[in-house]
């Protein structure tokens, strides 16, 4: 994980670009996707999160165009999309040029001008359908390549916005912001603190001497159907409808502590209650998370992953079997600091913090007992905490 198949990646996709569209000024960008260490569910919430940007990513080449013509080549689908800006969107659904073609629309509605079609190539090591935000280094990669391209002197923080904007309003995907504020302004080595109302934001160091984090992928999909996703949603809204009546000036979840939340707790209907319970202390675990990365206190921010598994296998019911089974066999490792699912659930991938003394022996005993509880094989990928959207 972390290696493009094209060799050096400006030159390799550079290549690939003038054979297929010839030569010219050709600009290439990438941009990363991202795990999240703790915090999940909260971004729609108004909440916190603490995601870092891994080493894989979107690679993108490109060369503006005299026309509003789109042409884009992906190496992976080896398949190649003309889309002219002139029409209206193409709402066939599942199609990775929808992405591209979502942010350039969202540029030009947030600019209010037309913009110029260009070629692009691009190609990705970011494994889809996994929770690493595949989706939004596309998007990201698209904004940052667009931006760069036509000097626009559009800001990190509204590329972001825009590419969300592409999600929700081209894709139909009602997500969050952090997936591409991640792909966005993670810098190396650091973790990014985003308080998902304010955008407020803070580059906390990740320092680890001793620890290492991996990725570890299911094989599963997510099968986040929207009705469950919209199902969860709706429970955390119908929360703060009634946290309101009681505490006037409440807007979110994230405006209730969890004092207050144990106040009234027994007020809430079941399901309420318990999607309410992780959201409210899913936030003070990401506030906590964030001191112990400042203190240097890995041990505890470890706990606390182990504590965010348990709440969103048993509050928000959003894990499975596959996730379960690898919580369950990271429990009993020696050196495994913490473990937890990461991404909207149902499948896709856990993120683990270990010593490093203790990883190798962790590897081959999490694919082991994967492997025999599940029939299924694990892959684990070690990642750093890398830059966001960059010119390579």
């Amino acid at each position: 994980m972390g290696e493009l198949r094209l060799g050096t990646e400006a030159d390799g996709i550079q290549k690939v670009f003038t054979d297929r569209f010839g030569g010219g000024d050709i600009l290439t960008v990438r941009a990363p996707g991202r795990v999240n260490l703790i915090g999940e569910h909260t971004d729609y919430n108004d909440g916190f999160v603490l995601p870092m940007a891994i080493l894989n990513g979107i690679t993108m080449a490109g060369r503006k165009r005299d026309d509003r013509l789109l042409r884009l080549f992906s190496i992976d689908y080896n398949e190649e999309v003309t889309i002219d800006l002139g029409a209206r969107f193409d709402k066939r659904p599942q199609r990775w040029s929808m992405y591209i073609d979502g942010v350039v629309r969202s540029f030009e509605e947030e600019l209010g001008d037309e913009l110029p079609g260009f070629d692009a190539v691009l190609t990705g090591d970011v494994p889809q359908g996994s929770g690493l935000s595949s989706s939004a280094a596309l998007e990201v990669a698209t904004g940052f390549m667009i931006n760069e391209m036509l000097g626009l002197g559009v800001s990190r923080v509204e590329i972001a916005l825009f590419g969300q904007k592409a999600e929700n309003n081209y894709l139909g995907v009602r997500c969050g912001i952090m997936d591409q504020f991640a792909s966005c302004l993670c810098a190396a080595d650091s973790a990014l603190f985003l308080d998902c109302r304010s955008l407020d934001f803070e580059r906390v160091p990740l320092v680890m001497k001793n620890e290492a984090i991996l990725i570890l992928d299911t094989g599963k999909s997510r099968g986040l159907v929207d009705s469950a996703y919209n199902e969860r949603r709706r429970a955390c809204e119908d929360g703060v409808k009634l946290f309101a009546g009681w505490l006037p000036g409440t807007r979110a979840l994230r405006d209730v502590s969890s004092e207050q939340y144990e106040r009234y707790a027994d007020r809430l209907p079941d399901e309420v209650r318990k999607r309410c319970r992780h959201i409210v202390y899913e936030n003070e675990r990401v506030l906590e998370s964030v001191k112990c990365l400042k203190n240097g206190n890995l041990a505890r921010f470890g706990e606390l992953m182990w504590e965010s598994h348990d709440s969103l296998r048993d509050d928000f019911e959003v894990s499975c079997a596959e996730l379960d089974a690898l919580n369950g066999i990271a429990h009993g490792l020696d050196g495994m600091l913490g473990e937890r699912m990461t991404g909207a659930g149902f499948g896709g991938c856990a993120v683990a913090l270990v010593k490093r003394e203790a990883e190798q022996q962790a590897r081959e005993t999490l694919s082991a007992g994967y492997l025999d509880k599940t029939g299924r094989s694990l892959k684990i990928y070690g990642t750093g905490a890398a830059d966001g959207a960059r010119l390579i």
